[in-house]
């Protein structure tokens, strides 16, 4: 199914979520070439309990309700429709890592980010309750920890709506949900409400605390059982040093009946306030601590850490990549202008493209360079200079500093620098590759180029502060502008209006 296209737009690329309401995909939107989560349902072809038409209502429910609640915590709805025999529903695609993998690469997980996961989940449950919608699936795979730390919710396609109509619709079938997360109402097929979610938090909570759900066994029924039946394990017994008043929350939670819990997720929030971190220094990406020690700062990690990108899916062991064929469709797609997409398909085809060439083979080279050109033409500079970098020095290790090619990598590099802010970095480089285009000598050598560059170092100096320099550099390349090219040339011209423009402002 990788590569339909949905409702003439979406083109699907790589499955990665699959449960009992259908498919996710991450896709791209061809209208505005970006990345996207498409959720699919077939209604036929879902459980025979389960009438296709009321999962037709359900799903259409789902974009409904979804698109009603506006909260930083909760996945952006884009678009939802039908396509043949499917149903679709179109998201932003989040970038980071699910709750569960995060859990299991973080072993143990520390208690201050449970409270921090559990706060951001209380601030999203309370909006998505005053809907009023019931969740009724929160669970590990249905977070995400964004790499700045905070929390999104994905999945409301199990949620109900609370009024007459919908609860005639859930009381259809069997009940929706996780077992490992469902509450005892739930469970029992009775009525649900904000305590149902709230049951889950605390189920998840416990997980996060003692790296296991309370209640588990080998067969849902059995788990089911466990939920009606047993009293959970205090977490303090597995893991001494979680507050006292951490565990009490948690146990107050997993009260079998629901009067028996927390009023609601405003109350938890206000019992895990005290608990929350003061102000700080994140440990690092994706700390849940990260929104409570710093609110509002920006994303540091992103000076360092490129965004994941979802990679291709993986082709069977017995097969080889066709490169040859991806590399066609990239320059498809570049024609069409999916920029975004084609950026994917090198990114993913690369590292076997290396292992059947060799990382210094011609193919490689002509992959990288095309990878990086089109990371810059994506405007992702930073993930593009450190491609542009590495192929610079193969290339001027192979041919030498003079270099055409070796001068373009540089060169381009430095204009990755200098729309990435880093001006001092950015004039260095300049600095460095002007001789090669300057010397008529070199194997580099090229006027225009060169006075591209002054032109690029005398606005850098203007942005470092340094106005005397930058004015003598504008005007050096002025008088050699207009003996090179006459003073009708557009340089000369647009050079005597940013003199022009100096002198002004001195003279203020």
């Amino acid at each position: 199914m990788s590569g339909r296209v949905i409702a003439g737009r979406y083109e699907l690329s790589t499955v990665i979520g699959q449960g009992g309401m259908g498919q996710v995909w991450t896709a791209y939107d061809g209208r505005l070439d970006r990345r996207v989560a498409v959720k699919l349902l077939r209604p036929d072809h879902m459980a025979a309990a389960t009438a296709a038409d009321e999962m037709r209502r359900r799903f259409v429910r789902e974009c409904r309700v979804t698109a009603q609640v506006a909260h930083p915590g909760l996945v952006t709805v884009h678009d939802a429709g039908g396509d043949g025999d499917d149903l679709f529903l179109v998201m932003q695609y989040v970038e980071g890592a699910d709750l569960a993998d995060h859990l299991a690469e973080h072993d143990p997980y520390p208690w201050q980010w449970a409270v921090c996961v559990a706060a951001q989940l209380c601030a999203v449950l309370a909006a998505v309750h005053a809907v009023p919608i019931v969740h009724r699936d929160l669970k590990p795979r249905n977070v995400m920890v964004k790499p700045d730390g905070t929390v999104t919710v994905l999945d409301l396609g199990v949620a109900s709506v609370i009024d007459t109509d919908t609860t005639r619709l859930t009381h259809t079938g069997s009940p929706i949900g996780s077992p490992a997360y469902m509450a005892p109402e739930q469970a029992m097929g009775g009525a649900v409400g904000p305590y149902t979610d709230l049951y889950a938090l605390g189920v998840l909570l416990h997980e996060l605390l003692s790296g296991n759900v309370p209640f588990a066994g080998s067969t849902a029924l059995g788990v089911l059982h466990r939920h009606l039946y047993e009293p959970p394990v205090p977490v303090r017994r597995l893991r001494p040093e979680i507050p006292e008043a951490l565990e009490a929350l948690v146990l107050r939670l997993l009260a079998k009946d629901p009067q028996h819990r927390p009023s609601g997720a405003q109350e938890v929030y206000e019992a895990l306030a005290p608990l929350l971190p003061g102000r700080g220094a994140p440990a690092g990406p994706l700390d849940p601590t990260r929104p409570f020690l710093r609110p509002h700062a920006p994303w540091p990690d992103r000076a360092t850490t490129p965004a994941p990108v979802p990679q291709p899916a993986v082709a069977p062991a017995a097969s080889r990549p066709d490169v040859a064929a991806a590399v066609d469709e990239v320059k498809r797609l570049l024609g069409e202008g999916s920029i975004t997409q084609a950026v994917d398909i090198l990114g993913g085809i690369l590292p076997a493209a290396a292992a059947e060439h060799g990382e210094h083979s011609p193919v490689v080279r002509i992959l990288r360079k095309q990878y990086a050109t089109t990371l810059m033409d994506d405007g992702q500079y930073r993930r593009a200079l450190p491609e542009l970098r590495r192929l610079a020095d193969d290339r001027s290790a192979e041919a030498g500093p003079a270099d055409p090619q070796t001068l373009q990598f540089r060169y381009d590099a430095a204009q990755c620098l200098e729309q990435l802010g880093e001006t001092a970095a950015a004039l260095a480089e300049y600095r460095a590759v002007l001789p090669y285009y300057e010397n008529g000598q070199s194997a580099g050598a090229d006027p225009a180029r060169a006075f591209d560059i002054r032109h690029r170092i005398g606005h850098l100096l203007l942005a470092m502060g340094d106005h005397t320099g930058a004015y003598q550099q504008l005007q050096s390349l002025l008088y050699d502008t207009e003996r090179t090219y006459g003073p009708y040339h557009p340089l000369a011209a647009d050079l005597r209006r940013a003199l022009d423009r100096q002198q002004r402002m001195r003279g203020i």
